[in-house]
C-alpha cells in the first residue's frame, strides 16, 4: 500500500476537524505565568529517588546516530559539512607557534530530526499554546519568545518503559496501529510496571528497531502509537514526560475519529507535558531493564521550539 496518500487524506480530515472557535483557554495547575510546564514535578526528592534504580553502575544512550539520510517529518533535512578553514592548498597555521592544522564543521539543519524533545510551544491550537500563550505574541522568527527549550531544567527522574509490542503480541507494530488506556492499563498490569507521578514514560513499539534500516520510506511516513483517547490517559497522570521509539508518538494514520497529531495538543498544549521522540529503549528491554534512571540535559539555543537530544539511562 501506498501510504502517502492516507497520511495525507489524514492529515486533511484530522485538521479539518478542529473546532472554528477557540475554547476558553485554562491556565496551568503551575499558575497563569508558568513556562515550564511538568518540568517542575523535577525535585530534588524525586531525584534521589532516582539514584536508588541505578543498581548496576550501567548506562546506556537512548537517542539513535542521525545523518543527512536520516528520515524526517517533511520537509525536515541536515547537512553537514567538515571544513578546514584558512588551510587550503596544504598551509599550516603557524599562528599557533607550530604548523597546526584542525578541522571544524558547519551545519544546516531543522532541529526536530531524530532522537528529539518537543518543547511547549511546538504544537498548539487556535493560535494558542502552553498556558494560554499567543502565537502572535512568542512565535518571532529569530526564535520563541517563551516556551523556548533553552528554558527547560534538566529533565531528571524515573524513566519506565512499557512494551506495547508485546502486549499487543507481536515484536513490530504495524503502521497506524494503536492503543490507548485499556491497552497501556494492561501492558503496565502484565509488566509490573507502576506509573507515578513525575515519570517519564517511554513506550516501545518495536518500529525503529524493526523498520529504520530495513524500511526507512515507511518508518518516515508512518508509525504505531498513541490514541487521542490515550493521550488524554496519560496526561491525568502527570508525567514530566511521554515519548516512544517512534518519531511522533501518535498513531500515523490515526485511528479512526481521532485527530492528526492531537496527543501533542493534550500533552503539550492542554498539559505542558514533554514529548520525547525516538527514544531508543530496544536495547534497555534486551537487558531486562524496564525501570531506570532518566537523565536529559539539551542543547541551550535560545528560543528553539525542539532540541536534538540524546537521554541518558542509568541503571
Amino acid at each position: 500500500m501506498n501510504i502517502k496518500p492516507v497520511i495525507a487524506a489524514a492529515f486533511v480530515l484530522g485538521l479539518g476537524a478542529a473546532p472554528a472557535f477557540a475554547q476558553d483557554c485554562k491556565n496551568s495547575q503551575w499558575g497563569a505565568e508558568d513556562t515550564i510546564g511538568s518540568a517542575n514535578l523535577v525535585t530534588p526528592e524525586r531525584t534521589l529517588e532516582a539514584t536508588k534504580l541505578i543498581k548496576q553502575g550501567k548506562s546506556m544512550p537512548l537517542g539513535i546516530a542521525i545523518g543527512p539520510d536520516t528520515p524526517a517529518f517533511p520537509p525536515r533535512s541536515l547537512n553537514l559539512q567538515v571544513v578546514q578553514p584558512n588551510q587550503q592548498g596544504g598551509q599550516k597555521l603557524s599562528g599557533f607557534g607550530y604548523e597546526g592544522n584542525y578541522n571544524d564543521d558547519l551545519l544546516q539543519t531543522w532541529i526536530g530530526i531524530g532522537s528529539q524533545l518537543d518543547g511547549l510551544g511546538h504544537l498548539g491550537e487556535n493560535g494558542h499554546y502552553y498556558n494560554c500563550l499567543d502565537e502572535k505574541e512568542i512565535s518571532a522568527i529569530t526564535g520563541l519568545t517563551k516556551l523556548g527549550t533553552h528554558a527547560v531544567p534538566p529533565l531528571v527522574g524515573r524513566g519506565v518503559i512499557l512494551d506495547m509490542a508485546a502486549q499487543a503480541g507481536v515484536e513490530v507494530m504495524e503502521a497506524g496501529q494503536s492503543f490507548g488506556s485499556e491497552e497501556i492499563k494492561a501492558a503496565a498490569e502484565a509488566q509490573n510496571v507502576e506509573l507515578r507521578e513525575g515519570d517519564i514514560v517511554l513506550f516501545y513499539t518495536g518500529w525503529t528497531d524493526g523498520m529504520l534500516e530495513s524500511n526507512p520510506a515507511l518508518w518516515g511516513q508512518a508509525e504505531p502509537g498513541l490514541t487521542n483517547e490515550g493521550a488524554v490517559y496519560m496526561a491525568s497522570l502527570n508525567p514530566i514526560a511521554v515519548g516512544a521509539d517512534t518519531w511522533g508518538l501518535d498513531a500515523v494514520p490515526p485511528a479512526e475519529g481521532d485527530k492528526v497529531f492531537y496527543g501533542h495538543v493534550t500533552l503539550l498544549k492542554e498539559n505542558g507535558i514533554y514529548i520525547l521522540e525516538t527514544m531508543n529503549v530496544g536495547p534497555l528491554l534486551e537487558e531486562g531493564v524496564n525501570e531506570f534512571m532518566f537523565v536529559l540535559g539539551q542543547p541551550r539555543i535560545i528560543g528553539s521550539v525542539q532540541a536534538m537530544i540524546n537521554p541518558v539511562a542509568l541503571y
